[in-house]
């Protein structure tokens, strides 16, 4: 495994933890504690995710930041439920009209998607361009896009949402050749 992606991996990671702690209770609408780590790690390991050596640590700490944050809350009997702005926030996650943060000033770095999905799943890679789309990237091949800001969070729900690991690529660029147009396009210099 490489740089870029283990340092994608460390950046998402409790922003999906939380998401499939989220997920893991809303689907099974009350739980306990001691059921929800179990079903998280699955979860996790699904979505490659390594937290070995360090599981409860990570997943007890994600949970406490949901439970401190308002997102989760224990019943009287102690178990686990989502609160209204647990169920926003995974509604937020999952939508695809989610913004990504735009910070105040460019770091100058471009985040090029390329994806490669067959001619078979023609329906998941039309999705795919539309979202893309409605986020704000610029296409600049069929299946090339790009966006000027730190997206890795996003791309990485995108990849868990469509099934897309293996066919999206996610690159983080220091030079595009004639990037004139695109800075244009995006308000950047």
């Amino acid at each position: 495994m490489g740089y870029l992606e283990k340092e994608s991996r460390r950046r998402a990671r409790k922003g999906e933890i939380q998401k499939v702690i989220l997920e893991t209770i809303a689907t099974a609408s009350i739980l306990g504690v001691a059921l929800v780590a179990p079903n998280v790690l699955k979860a996790l390991r699904a979505l490659g995710v390594d937290v070995s050596g360090r599981k409860k640590e990570v997943i007890n700490n994600s949970r406490k930041k949901l439970v401190t944050t308002g997102m989760l809350e224990y019943d009287v009997r102690g178990f686990l439920h989502l609160t209204k702005k647990g169920e926003e926030k995974l509604r937020i996650l999952e939508r695809n009209d989610y913004q990504i943060p735009q910070p105040k000033k460019w770091d100058k770095k471009w985040r090029v998607l390329v994806f490669d999905i067959k001619e078979k799943r023609k329906p998941l890679r039309e999705k795919v361009r539309r979202t893309l789309s409605a986020i704000g990237f610029v296409r600049l091949q069929d299946s090339v896009w790009i966006y000027p800001y730190d997206c890795e969070d996003f791309i990485t729900l995108l990849k868990v949402d469509f099934k897309i690991g293996k066919d999206l690529l996610y690159m983080v660029v220091d030079m595009i050749e004639n990037d004139k147009k695109i800075r244009k396009a995006f308000g950047v210099s």
